[in-house]
């Protein structure tokens, strides 16, 4: 089995006690992965692990229920030009060769109901899809909707922060993907026109209100995450989530798409790397 888990955290402290055996136990599976920061200090342990591991490459990013609050308020007082924000570290690890994405990144309107924090959220957004563009690196992008019933405008208000970002920029090389998707197939299909590709979860083992959005997807246009610690596939559900599980994912895409497990595994590993510009699987 060749499988990539486009989206994990084995650098979170879920795995400290047992971290090179559950990375060790995913590479013999077969099972390259992409280590995601959330934060920078996360993000610095991420790029770590990509030096220590061939199969492992490393994402850099501030996830948005993870700007904390002194920086909330010293955002949304200030302008989109401020300085108050100091992204050179990032900066620094989006210079290392194991670092191939800017992520997770995006708006979170669940775990931030309030407006003048989603405000803040977007102009920290737009600041890491600028340096993305200045490194020619994908963005890995959350997107969580309020829990109120507004379905679609966490996604609707990313694509018009990444459409004004395009307009201002000749010759860009956007991509990314959308990580953890449940939005609905129109929304994926803008993601897509924009050069995303979608990424998919433990989530569609048990909801299976996303199987008809599933089937509509493009084959080359999906990729295969755990989402480790969080997220774990039916089989597993309730339990700490590992990489080498991704293909429980990979299973329940063929069957909700009619395809062969195979066929899945063969294309979302050539999409992970198509996207990350990695050019080839070093497994132990």
């Amino acid at each position: 089995m060749k499988l990539f888990d486009s989206h994990c955290h084995p650098q979170f402290p879920q795995y400290d006690v047992d971290r090179e055996e559950i990375i060790t136990q995913a590479l013999k599976k077969g099972v390259n992965m992409i280590c995601v920061g959330t934060d920078l200090e996360t993000s610095e342990a991420a790029a770590n692990l990509a030096n220590e591991y061939d199969g492992i490459w490393a994402t850099v990013g501030t996830h948005p229920n993870d700007i904390s609050i002194q920086q909330i308020g010293n955002i949304a007082s200030s302008t989109e030009n401020s300085q108050d924000n100091n992204f050179s570290d990032f900066e620094k690890l989006l210079a290392d060769q194991k670092v191939v994405a800017m992520g997770e990144v995006g708006l979170d309107y669940y775990r931030t109901p309030e407006i003048k924090k989603q405000e803040a959220q977007k102009v920290v957004f737009k600041k890491f899809v600028e340096l993305a563009l200045k490194f020619d690196k994908p963005i890995v992008i959350h997107a969580r909707d309020a829990a109120n019933g507004t379905t679609g405008k966490v996604h609707q208000d990313i694509f018009e922060i990444l459409r004004n970002k395009l307009s201002m920029i000749s010759n860009h090389s956007l991509r990314g993907v959308a990580h953890s998707f449940t939005g609905s197939i129109e929304d994926a299909q803008q993601y897509i026109d924009l050069g995303f590709y979608i990424g998919l979860n433990g989530i569609i083992t048990f909801a299976d209100q996303y199987h008809d959005m599933i089937r509509q997807l493009p084959l080359d246009r999906i990729l295969l995450e755990t989402d480790a610690p969080y997220l774990a596939p039916g089989p597993y559900r309730g339990k700490r989530n590992e990489p080498a599980h991704v293909d429980n994912i990979g299973r329940a895409v063929a069957a909700i798409k009619g395809l062969s497990f195979e066929e899945v595994e063969e294309a979302t590993t050539a999409n992970c790397e198509r996207l990350f510009g990695i050019t080839h699987r070093s497994l132990l």
